[in-house]
């Protein structure tokens, strides 16, 4: 079964230099029908691996462009009006494919936002008095751009509770770019063919929920969890002050399915601390709200997460 995984990981290597950790996280979410957050400068290749991973995968992939003046209707569809049959009829949005890529999420309004919060959570798209089942797999990746001040919002607690990964991706390495520069330069590029079908999927779904965790792996994870509810408890009063809240239910039910697939593409079916400790900032940075204290000091998600898995003993 970690075949047929690495076999995608190798088409998409055709388009996709480098950025193993952002592959490695998309196939996570999507094994574990999650979404994931993205962020990262322009430039990074977030367009370009989603678009090779739907490829390899033979899914279907459709591409939301975030801004200003979006409306709900722009990505989830509306009702329109025919006049030559004197009704009203259906006009789907992107947001029916297997794979959306919301480019520069935190452009748009709350309206949007909100919009999407039932077609993350539920799979399904109201339109006027029809709800539609969106076609699983369903998958949202979302990506915003850190660099921009000026026409950006602040994505609501709520929504970011909604993706069950948030990864921030780096520049490539020195060789990395020499070799895409190289690539780009010679226009040299190679088909991707679908390597995976809808029944390899869920048979790889089915392999992943398979993976054993021990009992005290399970209470670890919680410890992990209630550390950033709770920090006086586990001696963290330094750094209580900078959360304002700490991480929500959702990230206990998160990090018991990612740490299945983190252990499963490492080719083990057991969990162990090592798999929860390498995926931890991606399931909860985006899930504690800091204070004014945190955010003067220049504190971040990721600082306190750290304290806490340096803190929480391992079993």
């Amino acid at each position: 079964m970690l075949s047929k995984i690495e076999s995608v990981k190798a088409e998409v290597a055709k388009v996709v230099v480098g950025q193993e950790k952002m592959i490695d996280s998309l196939l996570i979410a999507l094994l574990c029908e999650g979404h994931i957050l993205i962020e990262g400068v322009p430039g990074l290749a977030k367009t370009t691996t989603v678009n090779a991973l739907a490829r390899a995968l033979g899914l279907d992939f459709k591409r939301a462009q975030f801004t200003p003046d979006l409306l709900p209707s722009d990505i989830l569809g509306a009702e329109i009006y025919d006049p030559q049959n004197n009704q009203f009829k259906i006009k789907k949005g992107p947001i029916f494919t297997n794979l959306l890529l919301a480019d520069e999420i935190n452009r748009a309004p709350a309206k949007v936002q909100s919009a999407l919060l039932e077609v993350m959570q539920e799979k399904q798209v109201t339109l006027g008095d029809t709800t539609f089942k969106l076609t699983p797999p369903f998958f949202v990746m979302a990506t915003q751009n850190p660099v921009e001040q000026e026409g950006v919002y602040q994505l609501p607690e709520a929504q970011l509770d909604r993706f069950m990964l948030k990864l921030v991706v780096d520049y490539n390495s020195k060789e990395q770019e020499l070799e895409i520069a190289r690539r780009m330069s010679s226009g040299s590029y190679q088909e991707i063919n679908p390597v995976l079908s809808e029944g390899d999927l869920e048979e790889l779904k089915a392999a992943i929920k398979a993976v054993h965790i021990d009992a005290e792996v399970e209470e670890y994870m919680i410890e992990l969890v209630n550390a950033t509810r709770n920090p006086s408890q586990y001696g963290l009063d330094d750094i209580k002050e900078f959360m304002q809240f700490g991480a929500s239910p959702r990230v206990s039910i998160d990090m018991f399915k990612a740490v299945k697939a983190m252990a499963f593409m490492r080719g083990k079916d057991f969990v162990t601390p090592v798999d929860v400790a390498y995926i931890a900032k991606e399931l909860m940075r985006h899930r504690i709200v800091l204070t004014y204290e945190a955010e003067a000091e220049g504190v971040t998600t990721d600082e306190i997460i750290q304290k806490v898995l340096e803190t929480v003993t391992i079993p």
